[in-house]
């Protein structure tokens, strides 16, 4: 018998499906369709790598934050962009940033280039090898080498210090097995789910390295999800995100797991459910982005539909000042929205404003009350399929 057996009876490399409630598989049900949406939806180059970054400085953001980082994520929105710089003080802050947007980048580039590399003890190594590099550690932390010695974090004493690279060895056989393996579509979108979701609990519990074991399973939950064929980039940011703003459920919920009879499906259930609400939450941003190119096209259509010349000044100054419009404004402010609009009506009186806003009411691409004015965007919802409203009852009982 090997220490961990004694020390660590929960490390027993099995998972039971039928300990997944009714309400699991609606979830996986769920979660599949939306993935299946958000990888098929059509999107302009600039929209769609604008939704590529700001995922993946949500995931950056997340996953460094579990671990203590305190840069906000506009900062790193910057670090990632590469405009602004930290003091000397906090730059090790970014360098944790940069490691962990390397490694996603490292992931992205080798799965586009076709390579579809199982999960062995060196990959990992190489992770926990790439969220390390460059920071200081404590005596005794080499990146990318297993520990030597015993380790506790939030009050868990991670796997034997001696069985660490035999845990790491089986893992990888049991996650790269038939048991996360299925010809059946339904099947092998929950088998993939749970497969990145248990290899990142797994880790957590065998804790194999002296830091960076949080960074390292989320890559490695990252790298499953993406690999799966299933999840688009975006989407496999989602769990990171999900921990990092349920932190004391995310502790919470890897303890839960240590039980008997079970209880990894407290973390399993954990993720799954916080996964379909971040993809929920992701449509809603798709959504807003292809009504904003719908309104652009409403807009040049309903001006080229009154003008002769879609190109005309008036036209075109009607069209910029519609679309700066990112919400209701007051007329004071209108020709104060961006610098194009500003240089456009610094050439004409202001009587040309009032007669270009009431061309745009006349459209009926812009409402107003009193001195506000809103561009009227709602005008695209009535071409939408109809629908009868949910009854707010029943909706609320099924939640």
């Amino acid at each position: 018998m090997r220490t961990y057996e004694r020390t660590h009876p929960w490390l027993d490399f099995s998972f039971d499906l039928r300990g997944l409630s009714e309400h699991d598989w609606i979830l996986f049900g769920e979660a599949r369709s939306k993935c299946e949406h958000i990888a098929g939806v059509p999107l302009l180059p600039a929209v769609a790598e604008r939704l590529h970054r700001v995922y993946l400085v949500k995931g950056a953001a997340a996953t460094t934050a579990i671990e203590g980082n305190t840069l906000s994520e506009e900062e790193v929105r910057a670090r990632v962009e590469g405009v602004g710089d930290l003091p000397a003080s906090r730059e090790y802050l970014g360098v944790e940033v940069d490691n962990v947007v390397t490694a996603y980048n490292e992931i992205v580039n080798e799965l586009a280039s076709g390579r579809r590399n199982e999960l062995t003890p060196d990959r990992i190594k190489e992770f926990n090898a790439r969220v390390l590099k460059d920071l200081e550690l404590e005596e005794g932390v080499i990146p990318g080498e297993v520990r030597t010695h015993s380790v506790v974090v939030h009050g868990y004493r991670g796997a034997p210090a001696e069985d660490c690279d035999y845990l790491l060895d089986k893992l990888c056989d049991w996650l790269n097995s038939d048991d996360f393996r299925s010809d059946n579509p339904e099947w092998a979108f929950c088998l993939a789910v749970l497969r990145a979701v248990i290899a990142h609990l797994y880790l957590e519990w065998i804790h194999p390295f002296g830091d960076g074991n949080g960074r390292t399973g989320r890559l490695i939950e990252y790298q499953f999800l993406l690999a799966s064929g299933y999840v688009s980039s975006p989407a496999a940011h989602l769990l990171s995100n999900h921990y990092n703003l349920t932190r004391s459920a995310y502790y919470r919920a890897l303890d839960q797991a240590r039980q008997p009879d079970r209880g990894e499906f407290a973390f399993a259930r954990y993720s799954l459910r916080g996964f379909v609400d971040g993809l929920r939450d992701q449509l809603v941003v798709i959504r807003q982005q292809q009504l904003a190119v719908m309104w652009r096209d409403y807009v040049n259509e309903r001006l080229a539909a009154t003008f002769e010349r879609a190109s005309s000044r008036t036209a075109a100054r009607s069209r910029s000042l519609v679309l700066a419009m990112e919400g209701p404004v007051d007329r004071s402010k209108l020709t104060e929205l961006n610098a194009e609009v500003a240089k456009l009506y610094a050439r004409v009186s202001p009587k040309t404003l009032q007669r270009d806003i009431l061309t745009l009411e006349e459209l009926g691409l812009v409402t107003r009350e009193g001195d506000t004015l809103t561009p009227n965007i709602d005008a695209l919802l009535a071409f939408l399929p109809f629908q009868v409203p949910p009854d707010a009852d029943t909706a609320n009982a099924t939640e």
